[in-house]
């Protein structure tokens, strides 16, 4: 029985790691395009760096047992830094110091607040489908409405 448990648990494990992976995928494929719209007001990118790195710096500590979630803020600023990196390939990119920051710090604030602010904690942790069936209001039935209407 401790068998199957364990087995339940790895296939648990391993789907955790395809949304940290999926969204690593995104940013790689987003970086590889010469053009990336943007919206235009300068230092804006950072806010969008910041933003998504610090997703992937979450997606990434959910994946790891808690004692770890150091390594998330260094493996998403070593991703960070390669991802620059990479975009100096790129025609029309250049790679940007500054956007390896606001990477870094994005995942830092990120997994600082996953692992010390319980009440953001339990909310990503609970399942989406449990927070609509509490916000929902219970609507009156069409039988009801029409009895008490004189």
């Amino acid at each position: 029985m401790e068998r199957g448990a364990n087995e339940a648990a790895g296939r648990t494990g391993k789907v955790r790691w395809a949304y940290p992976l999926a969204l690593a995928a995104a940013i790689v494929f987003a970086s590889s395009q010469s053009h990336v719209p943007g919206v235009g007001t300068p230092g804006s990118d950072k806010v969008i760096h910041f933003a998504a790195f610090g997703l992937l710096g979450t997606l990434t500590v959910r994946a790891l047992p808690r004692p770890l979630a150091w390594l998330a803020v260094l493996a998403v600023s070593l991703f960070g830094a390669t991802d620059e990196w990479h975009q100096s390939f790129i025609p029309g990119r250049q790679m940007d110091w500054a956007d390896w920051v606001a990477d870094t710090l994005g995942a830092a604030v990120a997994v600082w607040a996953y692992v010390r602010w319980s009440a953001y904690r339990r909310l990503l942790e609970t399942r989406f489908g449990s927070l609509c069936r509490k916000a929902r209001i219970e609507k009156p039935s069409s039988a009801d409405s029409t009895a008490a209407t004189p």
